[in-house]
Parts: structure tokens; C-alpha cells; sequence
């Protein structure tokens, strides 16, 4: 099991050239919420303290290897007074796996409104799903030990008709983390990637699907941890042509909405024979599974 902040940590080659190191994997392709994660650091890593990051938007390219480290090249695109851009491409072996753009922000005065968390079970009435005997085994619980997931289950949670899929998971990180917002901040993205693309397959328990990330984008609302509990709602308003829209509204334990996520993903009907390489394999499904159906 490796912790968040060692997944996180990076080496700085250059001014604005970091190295990400690899991390024992269960998997045959890198997570994508890890490159996701680790490509928002080297980003913070380029800033002053005062800006924190408010969005990002990226594109996975093209699989990674999780056995050979990342390089993570960072181009200062503004510095101004309120607002801070970063780009970020992650290489491997001479090409782009990755490629993200950062924006943060200093915080200002304004208005303020939020949409209500939805009415849920408490996390401690739910089931670990880690402790699931036949989850156990899964690669995406080998992979995500360090994680508490709880889905809420459908019969406990109120659902819209006019949704066509709906899925929410409690989810926090088991260990206490230090008392680093930007930490705090880069392993939410590193888990935003976690179980968001399973919301499409809730009409589609039966059908065997090759499900990969497209691409992501993320907004940071309100300071939280990632250590104490986060609802991750989660819809996918349509799907078709081989891909899934889904969005993600993240809410700590007090309601607070603190983050939101859209993701495009592959979803097609899976195939007998392995996909040709290319952008089709840009991210392995080991990571995506039926949470409805273990």
C-alpha cells in the first residue's frame, strides 16, 4: 500500500521540468487520476502559495506505463494579479500521455449559492466496500486500499426520474493526511477519476463494456480534506457513438459543495479481440467495474 503523498511526490529536474516517481501497481495501464494528480502538483509547484487552484481541464492521450516514471513539463502561460495558468504535458519515452491546463486563483469577495446535498445515508451506516469478499480481489480495490468507498445504495437515496443514471459514493481517505491545502487539493483529483465513469453503466448492469477516461475537468469551490468524507454524486446525462458523459458533484460531510467534475469516457460494447493501439487504449478499464453488481 502506498500513500497518497509518496504517489504525489515529485522531483523537481528542472525549474519547471518534474519528475513523477512510480508506485506498485496492480494495473496495465497508469490510473489516470494518478497522472491527473501528480500533473496538478508540478503546477502548484510553479506558483505562489497565495493561488490555489480553481479548475482544471485535461486529455489523456495515450496509455501510461505505470513502471517507468512520468516527466511533467510545466509552461507558465500568465502571471497576474488574480489569476495564475499553468499547462502541463506528461511524457513518456519521448511522447505525451497527458496534457492538462491549471488555473488559479487568489479569492475574492462575492456572491455565494450552492445547490443542496442530496439526502443520503451516513458513510458509517454503509458498507467498506473493500471489505467485500468478492471485491477483495478486484484491481481497483487492490489499487485503491488507501481509499474508504461506500456506495449508497438506490433503495436508501432519492433518485430524479428525469435523470437517465444516478450513482452516489461516500468516499475519504483512510489516513490522516498533513494540513496541506494544495496536497489536500491534488488528491482530490487523483481520486475524482475513482468510480465516476461506473455512473454510465447503471442502466447497463448486463452489458460488457471496454470503459476508459477521455478526457477531465474539475473545479475547486471550497477548501475540504480529503481525508474526512466526501459524497461524490454522480449522473451521466447521456451516452452514445461509443462514449459516456459524466458529472460529479462533490460534497464534504456538512454539505458544503466543495468540488465538480465532468468527464467524457469511452464506453463501448467490448470486443472479443484486444483493441488496436493507439488513442482507444488511452487508459486501461481495470480501474472501472459494476459497483451495482459485485
Amino acid at each position: 500500500m502506498v500513500a497518497i503523498e509518496q504517489v504525489l511526490r515529485l522531483e523537481r529536474l528542472e525549474r519547471d521540468i518534474f519528475r513523477g516517481a512510480t508506485s506498485p501497481s496492480v494495473l496495465q495501464r497508469t490510473f489516470g487520476g494518478q497522472v491527473a494528480g501528480q500533473a496538478l502538483v508540478s503546477a502548484v509547484r510553479t506558483v505562489d502559495d497565495e493561488f490555489v487552484p480553481h479548475s482544471l481541464h485535461g486529455y489523456f492521450l495515450r496509455p501510461g506505463d505505470p513502471s517507468i516514471p512520468t516527466v511533467y513539463l510545466v509552461d507558465r502561460l500568465r502571471d497576474g494579479r488574480s489569476f495564475v495558468t499553468r499547462s502541463v504535458d506528461g511524457v513518456q519515452n519521448g511522447e505525451t500521455i497527458f496534457s492538462m491546463s491549471v488555473s488559479f486563483h487568489r479569492g475574492d469577495d462575492g456572491i455565494e449559492h450552492q445547490d443542496r446535498q442530496p439526502v443520503v445515508p451516513d458513510p458509517d451506516e454503509l458498507v467498506d466496500l473493500a471489505t467485500v469478499a468478492e471485491l477483495a480481489d478486484a484491481p481497483m480495490f487492490q489499487e485503491w486500499k488507501e481509499w474508504d468507498i461506500r456506495v449508497v445504495p438506490r433503495e436508501r437515496t432519492e433518485t430524479l426520474p428525469n435523470l437517465a443514471a444516478q450513482q452516489r459514493v461516500w468516499i475519504r481517505y483512510r489516513d490522516r493526511l498533513p494540513d496541506d491545502p494544495a496536497l489536500h487539493v491534488c488528491a482530490l483529483a487523483y481520486m475524482s477519476d475513482m468510480t465516476l465513469l461506473d455512473s454510465s453503466r447503471v442502466p447497463h448492469q448486463d452489458d460488457r463494456l471496454q470503459l476508459a477516461s477521455l478526457d477531465h475537468a474539475m473545479w475547486f469551490l471550497r477548501p475540504f480534506r480529503a481525508d474526512d468524507w466526501l459524497l461524490y454524486d454522480q449522473t451521466s446525462p447521456s451516452a452514445g457513438l461509443g462514449r459516456a458523459l459524466t458529472q460529479g458533484r462533490i460534497f464534504d460531510r456538512d454539505g458544503r459543495l466543495v468540488a465538480a467534475v465532468v468527464q467524457e469516457g469511452l464506453t463501448r460494447i467490448a470486443r472479443d479481440a484486444p483493441p488496436p493501439s493507439g488513442a482507444d487504449e488511452r487508459q486501461e478499464s481495470d480501474t472501472h467495474m459494476n459497483l451495482e453488481k459485485p
